[in-house]
């Protein structure tokens, strides 16, 4: 017996374009759920159980960043991604505060938005359950990391960062190869967002009388160890 397709919620304003999204997620092998407001969207979210969300950050004169921030407050923990206009520093610094993921750009590219989709939903190729460094403890079925005994949420891309850097223990890894190993492509040559998940994920792993784990080289990248 064939399983269902995962579903996907697509909160998009835009007619046209959610039947762009639409379609492109049918002939992709996902099952596409539709809404065009928040209320809509915060109404289907509850009424299925979505392995990915997507939503448009402009509503209709609403902000989509409120859905995004909504629904994690409830524990959504799978990924959530954002139709975004621009694409600079504050912008994803807003994306990364409403707890979503990643994000696209208008106009929409049918590649490359499924290619992002495909990279959050394709199952993990890793033969192991759990990764260790030290303390710390990255639990690959559930996407979450084990500190001193704390449960530690972590969003879709704050766990694939860490994980690559567990993957690396001790290792100075450049803002280039983390860029490219964790996003796939460049910001347009900034990595200025590397700097706001590193803040977010110490905040995270490092509790009071912690040692720091995730460490600074200045100038060259980030090394995770103990010392």
């Amino acid at each position: 017996m064939l399983s269902p397709a995962p579903q996907v919620l697509a909160v998009i304003a835009s007619e046209e374009l959610a039947q762009r999204i639409s379609l492109d997620l049918q002939e992709s092998g996902y099952q596409p759920v539709l809404a065009e407001s928040l209320a809509e969207g915060a109404a289907q979210f509850k009424l299925t159980d979505p392995a990915l969300v997507v939503i448009d950050r402009i509503l209709a004169g609403e902000s989509g960043l409120d859905l995004c921030i909504e629904i994690r407050a409830i524990g959504y923990r799978k990924p959530i991604l954002l139709l975004m206009s621009r694409d600079d520093l504050g912008d994803r610094i807003a994306c990364l505060e409403s707890g979503a993921d990643d994000y696209f750009l208008k106009p929409y590219r049918s590649d490359e938005f499924i290619r992002l989709v495909n990279t959050y939903l394709q199952p993990s190729a890793s033969g192991s359950e759990q990764m260790r460094f030290g303390e710390l403890t990255l639990d690959l079925a559930n996407r979450n990391a084990i500190r001193s005994g704390r449960i530690i949420d972590l969003t879709m891309k704050e766990f694939e960062l860490l994980k690559y850097l567990m993957e690396h223990p001790r290792e100075v890894l450049t803002r280039k190869q983390i860029l490219e190993s964790v996003w796939g492509y460049d910001f347009m040559g900034e990595s200025n967002v590397i700097e706001v998940y590193i803040r977010y994920l110490r905040l995270k792993i490092d509790g009071e009388n912690e040692k720091r784990l995730i460490q600074t080289v200045r100038g060259v990248g980030y090394v995770l160890r103990e010392t």
